[in-house]
This record gives C-alpha cells, sequence and structure tokens, in this order.
C-alpha cells in the first residue's frame, strides 16, 4: 500500500513538473524573422534559441516584392528582415523601419567598413541596416553539357542568351529587377534607367528571347544545373560553389561569367520593421549574425561574400580571391539597384508584359 502511494506521489508530481515545463516554453519570447529561402545555416537558428531561451518562427520569401507585400500589409508582423539595398532604400523612404542601435550590436566592429561605405548610398547613416551577405549576378555555364551539344562558343557577353544554338537551355530570373537588369545591360543601359526608350529596348529584347528560354526560376537555379537540365543560367555569384560542388559528381563541369556589359552588385541586410514587437531580441539577433563563428558557419553553407573582417580571416586566401565568391567591391561595371520611386509602376507593367 505505501508503494502504491509512493508511486502515484511520484506521477503526480511528474505531471506537475511536465505541466510546469509545457507553460515555460509556451511563455518563451518569440522572434519572428523573415529571410530569402537557402540563406542561413540552419543549425544558426538553434543555437541562437538556446543561448536567449527563446523561440524562433522563421519565414522565407522568394522575391523583395514578395517580402515588401506582406510587411507593407502586416499579413505578419516580423521583428527582423533581410531585404536587398533598394528594397531598403524604399523602405526607408516610405518609413517602414526602426534604426538600429548599434550599442546593442557589440559584434559590429567586425563588418567590413567598404561594405558600410557602399550602403550609405541607400543608408545614408547606415541607421536601418546590417550588412548580411554580398554577391553578384553572372551566368553559370554547363562547360561539360555544352561539349556535348557541340558547341565551342565562349560565353562572354548578357548577349549570349539570345544565341539560338541555346534554344530551350536557357535559365532566366523569375524576379523583376534581376530580369530587366540583363535586358537593360545587354544594351549598355543602366540597370536603373528612367528612359522609356531603353526600358522598351530591353523590354522588346527579353519578349524575343522568350522562345530560347527553358524556364523562369529563383531557387531552382542551383537543382537544374546540377542535374544538367540547363547549359545556362543567369544566377547569383553565391550560389556557385554549390553548383559547382554538387555537380561535380555527375561529371559537369561548370564556370561563372561575369558579363562584359557588367552587372549589379547586391547588399543583402538585417533591417527591423517600424512595426517588430521584440526590437530587443532583434537586436540579438543582428548582434548573432555578426558573431565571427556564427559568421562562418553561415558561409561554408551558403558562400556568399561574407561582410565579416575577422571571419575573413580563417577563409583560404584563394577563396577570397574568387569573383564569384567575394565580388570586387571597386569595380565601376557593378551597379546597385536603386529605389524605383515613381518609377516602380512602369517597370512592373514591363515585367508583366514580358512574364504575359
Amino acid at each position: 500500500m505505501k508503494m502504491t502511494n509512493l508511486k502515484r506521489c511520484i506521477c503526480f508530481i511528474i505531471i506537475i513538473v511536465n505541466i510546469f515545463l509545457l507553460g515555460c516554453e509556451r511563455d518563451r519570447e518569440k522572434l519572428y524573422v523573415y529571410n530569402w529561402g537557402l540563406y542561413i545555416d540552419e543549425e544558426c537558428i538553434d543555437l541562437f534559441e538556446k543561448k536567449y531561451n527563446v523561440d524562433v518562427v522563421y519565414d522565407m520569401f522568394d522575391t523583395n516584392e514578395e517580402m515588401f507585400v506582406v510587411v507593407k500589409n502586416e499579413g505578419r508582423v516580423y521583428d527582423v528582415i533581410c531585404p536587398t539595398d533598394y528594397m531598403i532604400e524604399k523602405m526607408i523612404r516610405l518609413d517602414m523601419l526602426k534604426k538600429i542601435d548599434k550599442k546593442n550590436i557589440s559584434n559590429y566592429k567586425n563588418v567590413d567598413e567598404r561594405i558600410l561605405d557602399i550602403m550609405k548610398s541607400f543608408d545614408k547613416n547606415n541607421d536601418y541596416a546590417v550588412p548580411y551577405v554580398y554577391s553578384t549576378i553572372g551566368i553559370i555555364v554547363n562547360n561539360t553539357l555544352l561539349k556535348e551539344m557541340g558547341i565551342n562558343k565562349k560565353i562572354t557577353k548578357w548577349s549570349d542568351l539570345w544565341d539560338e544554338k541555346f534554344d530551350g537551355t536557357i535559365l532566366m530570373q523569375d524576379a523583376m529587377r534581376d530580369l530587366l537588369m540583363v535586358g537593360l545591360k545587354k544594351n549598355g543601359f543602366s540597370l536603373n534607367t528612367d528612359d522609356r526608350k531603353e526600358l522598351n529596348i530591353a523590354k522588346n529584347d527579353l519578349i524575343s528571347q522568350k522562345p530560347l528560354v527553358q524556364a523562369y526560376v529563383i531557387d531552382q537555379v542551383r537543382d537544374k544545373m546540377v542535374q544538367g537540365e540547363a547549359a545556362l543560367g543567369v544566377t547569383y555569384s553565391g550560389e556557385v560553389m554549390y553548383i559547382k560542388n554538387e555537380g561535380k559528381s555527375l561529371g559537369y563541369e561548370y564556370e561563372y561569367v561575369i558579363p562584359e556589359e557588367g552587372t549589379n552588385l547586391t547588399i543583402d541586410a538585417w533591417v527591423i520593421p517600424k512595426n517588430a514587437k521584440n526590437v530587443s531580441l532583434a537586436e540579438k539577433w543582428i548582434d548573432f549574425m555578426c558573431e565571427k563563428e556564427i559568421a562562418l558557419k553561415n558561409f561554408n553553407v551558403m558562400t556568399y561574400g561574407m561582410p565579416n573582417t575577422l571571419a575573413m580571416t580563417e577563409i583560404d586566401e584563394s577563396l577570397l580571391d574568387d569573383e564569384a565568391v567575394f565580388p570586387d567591391l571597386i569595380n565601376d561595371d557593378y551597379e546597385l539597384y536603386k529605389d524605383l520611386g515613381d518609377l516602380e509602376e512602369i517597370y512592373n507593367d514591363i515585367w508583366k508584359e514580358i512574364k504575359s
């Protein structure tokens, strides 16, 4: 009888403890993060949760425009997001972002000053954004597949994507700015042009190219290029190492080409929306992402240019010198996207016409 009562007592205690722990779990702080797909080492999320005893609700988006609509309409209120330069500039203009208190970002000292200087073109005093990664857009070429197709042509220009030899083997970006950039740069125009004639030339060129294009995709460029489904793909430089490493097992050799006509330099950075509910934890997240070891973890998974000078000391020099991994930050042929302002509707109409 005593044993039975003891067992009951133990069971009762276990139940009470579990209820308490469950209650504590439910009461844990939550951080709502909105980031690009395939853009973090997932272990970093776990490490952050353990370090601060919080839960991270981590959502992903495919394009800046998709992210903007969600944040603007408050479909879900996020504490920290990772837009691209021109979208950050737009969100600052629309008063959608909070200034980040640098006193709470102890690892800000690790950020590459060269990137911060460039960012002043869209965040004048570096008040609103802390850089995460940077990259270029170029053409990933499956040289093995081209040889099998009997094509010996060297890819050097955006205009090569209009060569009928590549019919059905071309992947283009399914994002407005990135697609129009190709058409504009092909013709020697600025990727931020406000000239209607230049925009129409780019539009007509991209429409004429459509029969040659296998697919308009974003993240899927990686898998399609790795599997040898396409010979040429417009992609971000940060995807190149993954494609090369994965495709090697299938016997494919690749080359990343930055076209002669020039391209863009893209900077993605952490920002805090003005309606964020947990600013303190958002700043902890940004600080965490600037830690040396965390930056290295993310780099090893993503291989995008990493603006963390302390972490860069741990990276092989051959990678630091590789333009496909760490783009040249003083190349005059690179442009940053700018906030289009009143031109955005015109660009959108052209984009819809191309895709229709």
